[in-house]
């Protein structure tokens, strides 16, 4: 019982839409058309086509989402923004095979979406009349009695029942049993329509790996040229000072022992600095801490030195791959300390756990919001770091906060 309820509450609500969806649906030819003839006429066509297809994409991804939350199986957004000139605009638009097919999905929304919508509404006006006129018909006017059938007037309690409670069953079992199955039939004929085949799926993951894999060689590049640096600016200069001060403290230990053991002592202090340097250095490429204590325990430290209060909710994760492990510990770092720098937040959350085969590190703060990874804010190195390994990266953080930042790793298991 609980599971028929739980889809009626939700095929109910997203087939009511269909009725207004569908008259929506049909302004895109309209809109369509008037832009073909601009372009005849002025040329603004030329501009306001591929604007109305874009609109046309964000409508279809709408409906997507939403047959693929009938049917269990969330659907990722399409959607692509119109990049340089107009021409440009004209080649991803009508290059991309995505375009047709929402076209193709015009016909389809209309036909099937509308007489859809338009039976869910007259099922359910027809629930709620009968369930009114059946308890409440003694209410009205005698000259303007309650017909819930054709040449049937209800004047008495036995013509109220009898003519009330079939209509009720009938509609109410539509509800129930007919329209679920409808509603799932809309969806899957809705994603077979708009989602791409399996070439294309295969085409554009392979974008994806070439595009991850050529960020992932430019943050390890980066990478390199940093250790590089620190290890010639700093420990590098460090060992010569030291090698020095050695030098010169054994030239001078027979005649000057004062001053040899002055820099005996600097000696000792540059080597002492030029392990915490190294040491650094080292956290920098892999942190000890992964090593000693786990990624348990390295969450845990990095929630206890974060200087904004925060809270940790931290699930077993169990034995999970060194790469994995180090990825999420400088992505939980980064955003612990974009939300230390730049949100003004007074509390943060973090919530580490495994979801099937995936590590999911969640950080979410009460600051002002407003993330712009353009500028500079650290996530486009996490995302860097984490596409390296197939992850993703969801971000969330509307003007005026709150920000949620989601990062999910493959763990393989």
């Amino acid at each position: 019982m609980k599971a028929i309820w739980g889809a009626v509450r939700r095929t109910v609500p997203a087939m009511v839409l269909m009725a207004p969806s569908s008259v929506v649906t049909v302004l895109f030819p309209l809109a369509l058309f008037l832009a073909a003839l601009t372009i005849v006429a002025g040329g603004v066509g030329l501009v306001f086509l591929p604007l109305v297809l874009v609109v046309l994409r964000l409508w279809t991804d709408a409906h997507r989402m939403l047959a693929g939350r009938l049917l269990g199986r969330p659907a990722r957004r399409r959607f692509r923004p119109l990049r340089g000139g107009v021409f440009s605009w004209w080649r991803g638009v009508f290059g991309d095979r995505t375009t047709w097919r929402d076209l193709a999905w015009l016909p389809v929304q209309v036909a099937i979406g509308l007489p859809l919508g338009l039976l869910t509404v007259l099922s359910l006006g027809l629930v709620l009349a009968s369930f009114a006129g059946t308890l409440f018909w003694w209410a009205l006017p005698d000259s303007d009695p309650v017909q819930l059938l054709p040449g049937v007037t209800i004047a008495d309690w036995g013509t109220a029942v009898l003519s009330g409670v079939p209509v009720l069953l009938v509609s109410g079992a539509v509800l129930v049993f007919v329209l679920p199955s409808l509603a799932r039939w809309w969806a899957a004929l809705t994603l077979a329509v708009l989602d791409r085949s399996d070439a294309e799926q295969l085409e554009e993951r392979v974008e994806v790996l070439t595009e991850s894999r050529a960020g992932a060689l430019a943050a390890h590049g980066a990478e390199l040229r940093r250790i590089e640096r620190d290890l010639h600016d700093g420990i590098q200069a460090r060992l010569v000072s030291i090698a020095l001060r050695l030098g010169i403290a054994r030239q001078t230990m027979g005649t000057e022992p004062e001053v040899a053991s002055t820099l005996l002592a600097e000696a000792t202090e540059g080597v002492e600095a030029a392990m915490a340097e190294l040491r650094t250095i080292v956290r920098g490429i892999h942190p000890p801490i992964l090593s000693d204590r786990g990624l348990a325990g390295a969450v845990r430290s990095l929630v206890a030195d974060c200087p904004v209060p925060a809270h940790l909710d931290l699930d077993e994760t169990g034995a999970l791959p060194a790469a994995v492990e180090t990825a999420a510990y400088f992505a939980l770092a980064e955003a612990l300390t974009n939300v230390a720098k730049h949100s003004g937040a007074k509390s943060v959350d973090v919530r580490v756990c495994t979801l099937g085969e995936r590590l999911v590190v969640e950080v979410t703060d009460d600051g002002r919001g407003g993330i712009d990874e353009a500028g500079g804010s650290g996530v486009v190195g996490i995302r860097r770091r984490v596409a390296a390994l197939d992850g993703v990266v969801a971000v969330d953080s509307p003007v005026g906060g709150p920000s949620r930042i989601v990062v999910e790793l493959p763990c393989g298991r």
